[in-house]
């Protein structure tokens, strides 16, 4: 009778440890899956498709918030530069109103991340409608982040077309 009890002791003495290890095994995989981030140079990324996403509503107001308060912009359709909010408003303003349906679609994008600053420089495109027609301008960028708790807010961003080929 004792080896029975004590087998069924050890069978469930085994039976909680699988149980326990299960459960924490379980508990982290939750864990990284939701507090873990795919990484700095992907946060960069994100961020970058986020003011991608945000040009595409023709919001003035929604672009401007992804600046840093003190964000610079050399814009593909300015010859000045914008150094506040106002200005960088003022400057979203005019190219949704020049631009109507604006868009953007990314090429290459070479990332690079330095601490809490970060650089992305590369091609897009913007479309846009113009006499009931899709019209392009290619264009090259670059845009430096900065984290902000948790947001990578644009500090400085300058684009300009892109210059034909040399041949």
């Amino acid at each position: 009778m004792k080896s029975l009890h004590r087998r069924g002791g050890r069978n469930m003495r085994f039976r909680l440890w699988t149980s326990a290890l299960r459960f924490v095994l379980a508990g982290s995989l939750l864990l990284t899956g939701s507090v873990a981030s795919a990484g700095p140079k992907e946060d960069v990324g994100a961020a970058t498709m986020r003011w991608a996403q945000t040009l595409g509503q023709n919001d003035p107001d929604k672009v401007v918030l992804l600046y840093a308060t003190d964000g610079v912009l050399w814009g593909t359709l300015s010859p000045t530069v914008r150094a506040d909010r106002a200005a960088l408003r003022d400057y979203f303003v005019t190219a949704f109103k020049v631009l109507p349906g604006l868009k953007v679609t990314f090429g290459e994008q070479l990332i690079r991340v330095y601490g809490g600053t970060a650089v992305n420089t590369g091609y897009y495109t913007f479309s846009y409608i113009k006499d009931g027609e899709t019209k392009t301008l290619p264009a090259r960028y670059s845009f430096t982040f900065v984290k902000d708790g948790e947001n990578w807010m644009i500090v400085d961003h300058h684009s300009s077309a892109m210059p034909a080929s040399l041949r």
